[in-house]
Parts: C-alpha cells; structure tokens; sequence
C-alpha cells in the first residue's frame, strides 16, 4: 500500500541518517509520508507544508527574537522521509537552476503518465531541445499577432456575463473564465476551438471541461496510488478507473485534433490557421514529431486554463469586496480609449499591482516543485542535503515570508507600488529558471485584457451572495494546481 510506512520512498539508511540531522519538522517526517500524502489528496499540501514552517522554520525563528537564543532552525522544513521544503529566494534560485544539476523528480512523470513534454520532461536535453522550438511563438514580440484572438473571446465573455447577469442574478465568473481561457488556448494550440463561449444561452460544461476541471485532484490520485492505477482496468474501482479514463479522453482529443490540422496544413498550407506549432509544421523533420506535437498541445491546454482562470477568478473575488481597490482600478482603466489594446495595459502601474498582489497570494501553482539533489550533495540555506533528497520550494510559502512581504496574508496591491528588487525576486507564481512556464507572457497578455474589459464592462461589480455564495466557496483547495473549494465565484455586475 502506497501510503504505509514500509513503502513511503525509503531511501539508503545513510541518506536516511543524514537528514535526520539537517532540517527540522515533526517527528512522523522521519518515518513515513503519511500525513504528507492525506494533505496532497485532501488539496491541503501547501497549507500544511505552510504550517510547518511556521511552526519549525524560519517563521519560528521570527517569534522567538525576543528569547536570548532564538531556535535557529531556518527556512529548512522536513515534510517527509526524503523531502525538504525550503523558503528562500536564493536556495529557490540555485533549486530550479539547471547549471546547478537540479533535475525534476520523477513525481513528475507520474503526474503526467504515458507521454513527455515540457512541463514532465526530466531530461535536460530534451527540455532544451523543445522549448527552443516552442518558444517563439510564445514570446511577447509574437504573440501580437493571436492578441485579436484572444481579445474577441473575451468580448464573447463579457456579452455572455450580461446576458447571465439577467437570467440569473449574478454571474458565475469561474465558469466564463475557464470556459474562456479553454477556447483561447484550445483555438492557438488546434486552430480551432471548443465554441462554448459562442453556444450563447446553450453555455455548459462538455466532457473536456468536467475533465480539466478534476484534472488537479486525479492527480493527487494518480501520484499518490501509482500502483493501483496502473491496475484500474482490471480493479472495481470506480475512482481509479475514473483517473485513468479521462487521461485517455484527453490524449484522444489531443491526437484527433493535430490530426485534423495537419490534414488541413497538409492540402492548403497558407489557408491554415495560426497556431502556436504552425512553424513547427512547416520545418517538417527539423521541428518536432506529430506525437511531441500532440504532447505539448495537450500540455499546453491544461497549463494555459485551469491556471489562468484561477487566478482571474481571484482577482475579480478580491477587487469587488475592496471598495478603495475597483475605485483606484475602474478610475485608471476609464482613462483608456475605447479601442485599447494589449500595449496600452503593459504598464499601467495599478493594474500591473492587481495583478502582481493576485499572483503572489493565489499563485495557480502554489506547491511543491520537486527537484532531486545531485550526486555528491549540496549545501542549501545553510543545511548540507544528501545526494537524490527532493528538495522543493512552494510558492504559497515563499509569497508569504513576513519578512519580505509584511501582514502577507492580506491582499494589498499597494504593496507593489514600491515593489524592490527583495519582493520581485521572493515571488514565482510561474515557477523559476529555465523551467519558468512557457505560456508566462501570454498568461499576462490574458489576465490584463480580461481584467480591464471586465472592470470597464461592470465597473460597480461586487461579490453576491446569491445561491448561499459565500467567502468558503473562495477557500483554496492546492493540489498542484489551485482551485476554489466551491468550484463558483458569483458576482453581482450591476449596470454598466
């Protein structure tokens, strides 16, 4: 049993030994990942990894400051038998450097079974090879020329919110933010969409929807109960079989549509669409396979959806229930003409401090980032680690270090209006180093777009209580990717 004692990724006695010595954190750690995995599978992980550096860590240490000798146990936590979490910019920094020799953990590849892309590569060579292909496309310079894509879909959202607002009293932001953010990303991966946005008062959930939407907790699954899962075809368990069905309704879609593409590319190349692999296409051998092809679409449309949407959802949370906040936002968007673009946003200094105060508390991958040390060990915070220990960083730890970010567990986006460098280089809602998510500028191309139509669209907005809608439906559920623990966010638009 994957969760027992005697299989909780025991390790050669003498790395055992050596991280007994070199981090605190409660005793079970030592002995077992118990308590570790019912956190992950709950979606608590990164709360209760939280805790323990408030606990044993340097947050600890911050308390005690008064006391003559302080317990100086530092930003190195043990949540298991073989992994610490460290908060510390510089450790985070040398962590996800590859020159450092950091690998991904092969968590990774449980996560993500079957198939290799950027997101579940461990080699580096094949990280190295892929993204500079993929990486063009991508880049702020390039991603001008999908900016009329992405904006026309959220103009359908803002007209599919008012007609909601009308039917129902409120609007579900959660909903046309995932089902936005999906067709957007669904249409520059595949050249063609969803449409749910366009299905006008016929907007529901599909099937690739409802499987996006469970992705992050069958992962938790996936990760935690490997063995059955690789048993569920032939187990009576509905869970697992479950977890194991909607992986492969996602690699048949993914399959099904580069399949469509390439037949399109193949009998009219200038009459097919843009899309973010259209380069790769045309290199032909020199770029990348059509299974890698495939691999990294449906990679890219599970990164480029859930994550954003999140993160709007939030955002659009936090800005209706703060008065003095929407009157500094509303008033510095209704200084923009009507026909702004994505330049025009760029550097408007109180949306960028939204947006930045957003992605620091609600960061869409708040947890572990699990590296493997490398061969001979190394020296991290000031605690040598053995040779193969996972070491990970947190975001949702890291962004609330009180003593870069103080009172950080308020939403305050004045805190950025005098951002230093110590803030900016604390913060990694986008992961960091070479791994740093690829979709980083087209993620911050949506969230300003979306952001300033909305609140130029409802600039009296506030959060409804309509259908017992409450500040427990916004609860954070972190598996690893971020969610709300009602899976709704209803807000009252009020007239434009």
């Amino acid at each position: 049993m994957d969760l027992s004692i005697r299989n909780s990724r025991l390790l050669p006695e003498k790395t055992v030994i050596a991280l007994i010595f070199v981090s605190a954190g409660p005793e079970v750690s030592r002995w077992t990942d118990i308590v570790l995995k019912y956190h992950w599978l709950k979606g608590t992980r990164a709360q209760y990894v939280h805790g323990l550096h408030q606990r044993y860590g340097q947050f600890e240490t911050i308390k005690l400051r008064c006391v003559a000798d302080p317990v100086q146990s530092g930003p190195v936590v043990r949540v298991g038998t073989d992994e610490v979490d460290i908060c510390d910019p510089t450790a985070a920094k040398a962590i996800h450097s590859v020159k450092e020799g950091y690998k991904k953990a092969p968590f990774y590849e449980i996560l993500i079974p079957g198939t290799t892309n950027l997101v579940n590569a461990i080699d580096v060579e094949f990280h190295r090879r892929h993204r500079r292909l993929l990486s063009s496309p991508l880049s702020e310079s390039s991603l001008k020329t999908v900016e009329p894509t992405v904006d026309s879909y959220m103009k359908t959202a803002i007209i599919g919110m008012r007609r909601e607002m009308e039917e129902r009293g409120a609007v579900d932001v959660a909903k046309f933010w995932l089902f936005m953010t999906t067709d957007i990303i669904v249409e520059l991966s595949f050249g063609e969409s969803f449409g749910i946005l366009e299905n006008g008062k016929d907007i529901q959930k599909n099937q690739y929807i409802e499987d996006l939407e469970n992705l992050a907790s069958r992962g938790a699954i996936r990760t935690t109960f490997p063995t059955l899962i690789s048993l569920a075809t032939k187990l009576p368990l509905p869970m697992f079989k479950e977890t194991t069905a909607a992986v492969t309704r996602l690699r048949n879609y993914s399959e099904q549509a580069i399949a469509r593409y390439k037949r399109d590319f193949a009998s009219n190349p200038a009459a097919a669409k843009p899309m973010l692999f259209k380069k790769l296409f045309e290199a032909g051998e020199a770029g990348l396979s059509e299974e890698e092809i495939r691999a990294e679409a449906q990679a890219y449309i599970v990164a480029g959806s859930d994550t954003t949407s999140t993160t709007l959802t939030y955002l659009v949370f936090c800005v209706c229930r703060n008065n003095e906040v929407k009157k500094a936002l509303v008033k510095e968007l209704q200084m923009l003409s009507g026909d702004f673009s994505h330049a025009d946003l760029r550097d408007l200094p109180y949306l960028n401090n939204v947006i930045d105060e957003t992605l620091r508390l609600y960061a869409a991958a708040p947890g572990a980032l699990p590296r493997v040390v490398p061969p001979g060990g190394a020296y991290l915070a000031g605690h040598f680690l053995p040779e193969n220990t996972v070491v990970s960083t947190q975001a949702w730890t890291l962004h609330r270090n009180p003593l870069i970010f103080p009172n950080p567990e308020k939403w305050d986006p004045s805190r950025w209006e005098h951002g230093n460098k110590e803030m900016h280089d604390a913060v990694m809602p986008f992961g960091g180093g070479s791994r740093v998510c690829i979709g980083k500028h087209l993620a911050k191309m949506e969230l300003r777009l979306a952001t300033a139509r909305f609140f130029r669209a409802f600039p009296n907005s506030t959060v409804s209580s309509l259908e017992g809608m409450s500040n427990d439906d916004m609860e954070p559920r972190a598996y690893f990717l971020m969610g709300t623990k009602g899976g709704r966010c209803l807000i009252n638009v009020g007239q434009d």
